[in-house]
């Protein structure tokens, strides 16, 4: 039987998705850009100004509480 990934590379399913890749954080800055595509929306200058003022009011964690 042939399968395109290694029965050795898998991970069973009980196991959690370690922590590290579970946050998208870089160390830099985040823009509204980043605020808006993580949210789902398109790039409008509506959803701009909102990833604006969501960010002046949260800071950075307003992108963390996007993600999962």
């Amino acid at each position: 039987m042939s399968t395109s990934e290694p029965t050795a590379s898998r991970q069973p399913e009980d196991r959690a998705t370690p922590d590290r890749l579970l946050h998208a954080r870089t160390g830099t800055d985040v823009s509204p850009e980043d605020l808006v595509l993580a949210s789902g929306k398109d790039l409008t200058p509506r959803n701009l100004e909102w990833a604006k003022r969501k960010l002046a009011a949260e800071g950075p964690a307003a992108l963390e509480k996007m993600l999962p």
